[in-house]
This record gives C-alpha cells, sequence and structure tokens, in this order.
C-alpha cells in the first residue's frame, strides 16, 4: 500500500511537472499567435519526439525528456550588420543566423520575431513566466482558503529536556537534540508539561493564540507563574517559572538566525519554557493570498541568489562523502521524490497531504516565475533585458537625432549564452545525482 502511494504521489507532481510547463509555452504561444509572429513549433520536453501532430501551421508534440519547454518562433535573430568583422567567432553567429533563416519563408515578411516593436516582443516573453506566478497564485489561493496554513496551536507537541547554553558565538547551536552537564532542565519538563497538554492559563491570563503564550513566557522570566492545563478532558494546575535565557534571532524570510557585522550571532534575552506546538491547518481569507504570495516570492529571491553556492555545497557533499545540508536545492527528481513520500506517510491525514502537495506545487511554479526573470539568455528574462536594451538605444538615439541602431541580437551573446546553459545542466546534473544517490528524506 505504501508504496502504491508513494508512485501516486510521483505521478501526481509528474503530472503537475508536465502541465507547469506546458501552461509556461502557451503563455508565451498565445501572444506570439495574436502578434502573427509564425510558430513552427510547440514542444513540451527536450530530445526525441514522442507524439507530435500539425495544427494549422503549428506542431504540438511531446518529446522524451520532461526537464522543460519550447516554442520556436520564426526570426529570433536579426540579419547581421554591414560593419560586422570576419573571425571565427562571426563564422559561428552566421552559422547561427543561417539556420534560423532556413525556416524563414517570402511570406514571413512581416511576422519575424525581431520585427516586433519591443513591448510586444516582451509581452510574449513575460507570457510564460506570468502563466507560472498566475498558476503559484491558484494553488495559494486554494491553499488559504479550501485548506488554510499551518497555524501553531497551543496545544504541546514536544518537551525540551534541557535549557541549551547559548552565547553569540554559538547561537545556532540553541535547537540541537543532545543535552549537555551544563544545560539546566526546561522550566516545562521540570514542571511536569506533557506532549498534548493545552495550556488554558498562563500567568493568570487566558491563553487563545501560540503568540500570545509566547509573549506572557517571554515577559514573565525569573517569575513563578501558575498555569492551567487540559488534556482528555482532566485539567491541571501547575506552577512554571520561566528561565531567562539568550536566544537567536531567527529570520522566517531567510530560514537563518541573523549576525551581526562581526560574524556572531544576534541574541535576544528572554524567559524560555522548553515546548513547541502542534500546528493544524487554519483557513483563512482573501486577503491573505496576495502578501502570502508576496513573502514566498521574497524568500525565494533570496534562495535563488545564493543558488550556485549552494549546488557547490550539494556538489561537496556528493564528493566528499558529508551530509547533505536539509535545506539544500533539490531537482525535479527530488521534487517528485518529496511527492512520493507525502503521499506514502502515515504521519499525516489525507487533508493534510492534500494541502501539502498544493504547496509544493504552487512553490514550484512561483520558483519558476522567479528563475525566468533572471535577466541572462537563454532564460525568458535575458530577452526582455535585451528588448528593453534596445528600446533604451531607440529613444536614445531619437533624442540625438540618430538613426534607429537596429534591433538587439542575440547571436551576439551567444558565448554567454553557451556559458548559463552550461551552468544551468551543470547544476541540474549534481542535483539530480544527488537526488538520487543522497535524497532529502522528509519523513
Amino acid at each position: 500500500m505504501g508504496t502504491a502511494l508513494f508512485i501516486g504521489g510521483v505521478v501526481i507532481m509528474t503530472l503537475a511537472i508536465i502541465l507547469s510547463i506546458a501552461l509556461h509555452e502557451i503563455g508565451h504561444l498565445v501572444p506570439a499567435k495574436l502578434f502573427n509572429v509564425r510558430v513552427p513549433q510547440y514542444m513540451i520536453g527536450f530530445g526525441s519526439t514522442i507524439f507530435s501532430r500539425k495544427v494549422g501551421e503549428t506542431e504540438y508534440g511531446i518529446k522524451a525528456i520532461p526537464l522543460g519547454g519550447y516554442i520556436s518562433m520564426i526570426g529570433m535573430y536579426p540579419p547581421a550588420s554591414k560593419t560586422t568583422r570576419h573571425n571565427r567567432l562571426s563564422q559561428i553567429y552566421q552559422d547561427a543566423r543561417d539556420i534560423d533563416s532556413e525556416r524563414i519563408t517570402p511570406k514571413d515578411e512581416g511576422r519575424l520575431f525581431y520585427q516586433l516593436p519591443v513591448h510586444k516582443r516582451i509581452i510574449i516573453m513575460l507570457g510564460g513566466p506570468t502563466m507560472n506566478l498566475l498558476i503559484g497564485v491558484l494553488c495559494m489561493a486554494v491553499l488559504i482558503l479550501g485548506f488554510g496554513k499551518y497555524q501553531p496551536t497551543t496545544t504541546i507537541e514536544t518537551i525540551s529536556q534541557c535549557v541549551h547554553t547559548v552565547t553569540a558565538t554559538n547561537a545556532d547551536q540553541a535547537n540541537r537534540a543532545s543535552c549537555t552537564n551544563t544545560d539546566p532542565d526546561s522550566p516545562a519538563h521540570a514542571a511536569g508539561l506533557t506532549a498534548g497538554d493545552t495550556i488554558t492559563v498562563f500567568a493568570g491570563e487566558q491563553v487563545t493564540s501560540w503568540e500570545q503564550l509566547t509573549s506572557l513566557i517571554q515577559r514573565n522570566a525569573n517569575h513563578a507563574v501558575p498555569v492551567t492545563v487540559e488534556k482528555d478532558g482532566k485539567t491541571r494546575e501547575l506552577t512554571i517559572t520561566p528561565l531567562e535565557t539568550v536566544r537567536p534571532v531567527y529570520n522566517q524570510l531567510t530560514g537563518q538566525y541573523e549576525k551581526n557585522p562581526d560574524g556572531t550571532y544576534k541574541t535576544i534575552t528572554v524567559g524560555f519554557i522548553g515546548v513547541s506546538p502542534t500546528s493544524e491547518l487554519t483557513p483563512g481569507h482573501i486577503g491573505q493570498v496576495l502578501p502570502e504570495v508576496g513573502n514566498t516570492l521574497e524568500r525565494i529571491g533570496a534562495t535563488v541568489l545564493k543558488l550556485p553556492a549552494r549546488v557547490f555545497s550539494v556538489g561537496e557533499s556528493l564528493i566528499t562523502g558529508s551530509e547533505r545540508p536539509a535545506d539544500s536545492p533539490v531537482s525535479v527528481v527530488g521534487v517528485g521524490r518529496a511527492a512520493g513520500e507525502i503521499a506514502a506517510t502515515d504521519r499525516i491525514d489525507l487533508r493534510s497531504k492534500s494541502a501539502t502537495l498544493i504547496s509544493l506545487i504552487g512553490s514550484m511554479n512561483l520558483m519558476l516565475f522567479v528563475f525566468n526573470l533572471i535577466p541572462l539568455l537563454p532564460l525568458d528574462g535575458g530577452h526582455v533585458a535585451g528588448a528593453l536594451w534596445e528600446g533604451l538605444r531607440k529613444g536614445w538615439a531619437r533624442l540625438r537625432g540618430k538613426a534607429h541602431p537596429g534591433p538587439f541580437d542575440p547571436v551576439k551573446l551567444l558565448p554567454l549564452t553557451w556559458v548559463v546553459a552550461g551552468a544551468f545542466i551543470l547544476m541540474s546534473v549534481v542535483l539530480i545525482l544527488a537526488d538520487i544517490i543522497k535524497p532529502i528524506n522528509l519523513f
């Protein structure tokens, strides 16, 4: 049964990835056709073609490797300028132009991509990422309105056995599992709190949320306070003295502990009892959707900026045999594996599984949105940046009364395009190998 559920989760995620790719390419295809650009091919995947069918002037098909997709548009490269130097690199450029021009027929005049106004080219290239953004927003809306977000409750899930001694230099060890002889017992453990207890009253105040409880604990450091807990219909009265302790400052957006300019960790002194809450899905309202999407995009943006370093760390763990970071990036193989584990686990119910899978699909599409906007060819953001550069040059020439400087020529950036494409392929290979050899296990 577990294996069948695992395979089912992988299949669901595979279909979600393929659908996301298909809709991304439709985001390019629709405006291209609206602007009368001839599109010979619309393909999902790379490599050899498994299935295709020609409708009108476009061949629609599926290829063997579902790691992306593309539409081919006529006239991506403008003709070479008359001042082009003749050398080995210029011959490579010309070969690329020749391959592109072989598909152009006399009927295509006026239907070439480079002949479009700048704003239309930008619309076409932004169409794909916009589809991923819309999918991400839709998933987030379904998640928040239909299922809700996981919110901490006032019911205790785990009790710390001790309070770790923390300084500005070792604050990242605040949540380590083991205790030492120098670590005092946690107040919660000493008072007799147990997993499953629900705290209803703390320091004389009725407790209605985890945030309120946290604030009360932090404010009552070194003060003995009465606590009321309930479990299985029974009520108990306890006394707890929150321990004044140094805690690291955790940044929810970056998922890391904050540091000072000198490299030490930022800390605060607060009351602490050593409990963590259970979480439950709590439905939200429509006004929470866009802010949550914005927060997710901010976190993804911070992750993308560090992507090369984080992939290098994964590659290093593969070579040296060291432990792979639990928060390291994953490939489509890792995403599929995660979906399989979510579907197969018995630690969460069906509703939570569905919510987690929807969250995974939404986050994946928001990641694709951000990633594709990187202003480097061959990504969509590179084409947008090129069109914007052409628009700036055109406007500057008009202000000076000069002739049109000509369209943006992506051929001249082919060496950079090859480097970027090679880097992406290398990162994909490293992550795929890591997801096979040293996968991240969720449960």
